[in-house]
């Protein structure tokens, strides 16, 4: 139980209202914060506290209205315009925090804090280079906390200088060798440059120093998968979910690699449990990533011949369908109805409640497809062919319940060469971080091209971000042939 300690000295009782609040002892700093405001007149400091003490009890808007008045009090502090942009925040008002920050450099220019306050906001404006500017002058002023770096690393790799990036990483870990993030930063940088033997020796050199977390060890077992190292992988999963068996992404992780590389696409059972649990924020997350390829498939249907001239294109099977997002985006157009399948109660009860598809099947695509006697003109695959590594039996199984002079329109990650020049997997396809699969992009015009499909077009969007890098896409649109049986 927490207990107050008697003291008539306010700024006493402010220093340890401050160790209280970085404590996270919260319920013990507000008493004491009271006492200090009684004893002493009021002040930025005391204004600073409670505004700290309000976005820690998770009302950032109180603390925004309390640092409203201290400014207007003192408009020239910098320490206060530092809080209300750290508050505004919390309340994602990132413009009015990059103008706190910068004014609180023009305060205090020689304040190092309030650059880094100001690069982050400016990173999260899209202003990268603004960001690392910022960044690195927080970063050269002295000895730094580690976000700094962290922040400027990101700055620098979204500005599209990674060398540079690693580079500030590497100079981090020399200067606070314990720092578990700043490893971590650094592995997940060579992991989205594609250079894997980097990430793994950056693991093991964490490992071999008693720095590593759960993450770590996810991360080196992703490099090493990729490396073609399948029985470490495993390992490294393992270990990752010895140090985080309650991380939901962990679990995914140690999950995913019983998905041997070698298997032909992920365990249904796998695919299912993953998204009930990823259903309810599934939709946020991907718009938060900028997810494109409903947008993509759209404009591709918008080219067939026959919703070109407004006529009825026909029915929809909707592969994978999810939350409903591709039925979402085309709803408008002279298509449907819909039918969804998914192996997901849960997201399927999401795309239930969008009331667009006449018909929603739970069941995996595969054996859905194998049952069903069914032609249909469209058929269509987001993100869903990410789970099967080979596609030729899927394709064998779409081709017959796709009508002739029909249109199959899927998406998948695309695989690509590492930094090293080397593709991973057996060239074909390959098991990817997060348990997906990514396929050549040569790969799959054959495969499609050997079930009796013609190839209409190949768009190469981006699919999403993926922690800071792009992942790249294939989308590709086919017909079955109007004179195959």
């Amino acid at each position: 139980m927490d207990t107050i300690e008697v003291t008539a000295d306010g700024q006493t009782l402010c220093k340890r209202v401050a160790e209280l609040i970085d404590a996270g002892r919260i319920g013990a700093a507000r008493p004491l914060l009271a006492a200090a405001r009684r004893l002493s007149s009021p002040s930025p400091d005391l204004t600073i506290l409670g505004a700290r003490l309000a976005i820690c009890g998770g009302v950032p808007e109180l603390a925004i209205t309390e640092l409203d008045t201290g400014i207007a009090a003192w408009p020239s502090h910098a320490g206060l315009r530092k809080a209300r942009a750290a508050a505004r925040s919390e309340t994602a008002d990132i413009e009015g925090a990059a103008r706190d920050a910068a004014e609180a450099v023009i305060f205090d220019p020689a304040d190092p804090q309030a650059k880094a306050i100001l690069g982050a906001a400016l990173l999260a404006l899209g202003r990268a280079a603004d960001a690392a500017a910022c960044l690195s002058e927080a970063v050269g002023a002295g000895p730094a906390p580690v976000i700094y770096r962290e922040t400027l690393a990101k700055a620098l790799q979204a500005a599209g200088d990674p060398g540079a990036a690693l580079r500030v990483l590497s100079e981090g870990i020399a200067l606070s060798p314990g720092s578990v993030a700043l490893r971590n930063a650094a592995i997940l940088m060579c992991l989205n440059r594609r250079d894997f033997t980097l990430a793994d020796r950056l693991a093991e050199q964490a490992r071999a120093a008693g720095i590593a977390d759960a993450c770590t060890f996810g991360m080196k077992g992703h490099a090493l998968s990729s490396l073609g190292r399948h029985d470490e992988a495993a390992a490294a999963y393992q270990d990752a979910y010895k140090l985080g068996p309650h991380d939901a992404y962990v679990r995914h992780l140690v999950t995913a690699s019983g998905a041997l590389p070698d298997a032909k696409r992920a365990p249904p059972e796998y695919v299912g449990t993953v998204f009930d649990g990823y259903a309810d924020r599934f939709e946020d997350h991907l718009i938060s990533l900028g997810y494109s390829i409903p947008g993509a498939i759209r404009a591709v249907l918008v080219t067939h011949p026959k919703v070109a001239h407004g006529l009825d294109a026909g029915p929809v099977l909707d592969l994978g369908c999810g939350t409903g997002l591709v039925a979402l985006a085309t709803a408008d157009l002279p298509i449907g109805p819909f039918t969804g399948v998914d192996l997901s109660r849960k997201m399927l009860n999401h795309a239930r409640a969008k009331q667009i598809y006449d018909e929603l099947r739970e069941a995996d695509i595969a054996a859905d497809l194998a049952a069903g006697t069914q032609l249909w003109p469209l058929i269509l695959a987001a993100d869903v062919l990410c789970y099967f590594g080979a596609l030729e039996e899927l394709f064998g199984l779409v081709h017959p319940r796709l009508a002739p002079g029909g249109w199959f329109i899927f998406s998948v990650e695309e695989l690509l060469p590492d930094y090293d020049g080397i593709v991973p997997g057996n060239g074909r396809w390959a098991l990817q971080r997060m348990g997906r699969y990514a396929h050549a992009s040569d790969y799959v015009h054959e495969a499609a091209i050997a079930a009796g499909f013609r190839i209409l077009r190949t768009d190469h969007p981006i699919i999403r971000q993926e922690a800071g890098a792009a992942v790249p896409g294939i989308l590709l649109t086919v017909q079955r042939l109007g004179h195959d049986g």
